[in-house]
């Protein structure tokens, strides 16, 4: 499965791209905002690959992690995983479908240049017309602009601002937003 966009190439990620993988999720600027990131070894970068690789084997998986080609090269991932618990807890779900968590990281070699939205979009029109999911939420670090601006972008809105996030590459505890999507 590919999904094409005007500039973009979304492939199912696995362990074939275990070194381009690694080139952003282990690099800190690129990964300072996250929660399971960066990582520390390239092991740890194999093991995520392997079970993102025994997802897409799934007759239904449960999460759709795909990595983002820009001219041929891997330049980050971009991810949607389908959660029927969080539906059962989020008032504005009055069906049975899960609700869609959006995640994205483009190497900051490749930042500012819309790649994120590009392929975010697109990942969210497979998920409405393919998977048909009408919930979405995604969650960034309050500092990270640029996450929230593509939330935004999505047609997304803020819905609220936890305090307790720690990201692996700080002890500190941080604010986070949550955007929420609902469509119908």
């Amino acid at each position: 499965m590919e999904i094409k966009t005007k500039r973009l190439v979304l492939k199912p990620l696995g362990v074939q791209y275990l070194n381009s993988t690694f080139q952003y999720a282990s690099d800190f600027d690129t990964t300072k905002f996250m929660v399971y990131l960066p990582s520390e070894t390239m092991e740890e970068t194999l093991d995520f690959l392997q079970k993102v690789e025994q997802e897409w084997n799934k007759e239904k998986p449960a999460f759709y992690e795909f990595a983002i080609f820009f001219n041929e090269k891997h330049i980050g991932a971009v991810s949607l995983y389908l959660d029927e618990e969080i539906a059962k807890q989020t008032p504005n779900v009055t069906d049975n479908k899960p609700v869609g968590e959006f995640g994205w990281i483009i190497h900051k070699e490749y930042w500012n240049q819309g790649f994120a939205t590009e392929a975010a979009k697109a990942l969210f029109d497979f998920a409405v017309n393919s998977l048909h999911v009408n919930h979405f939420i995604a969650h960034c670090d309050a500092e990270n602009t640029a996450s929230y601006r593509v939330m935004e972008k999505l047609g997304m809105e803020r819905t609220e601002i936890n305090e307790g996030r720690k990201n692996r590459s700080s002890d500190e505890n941080r604010k986070e937003y949550q955007y929420e999507l609902v469509i119908g």
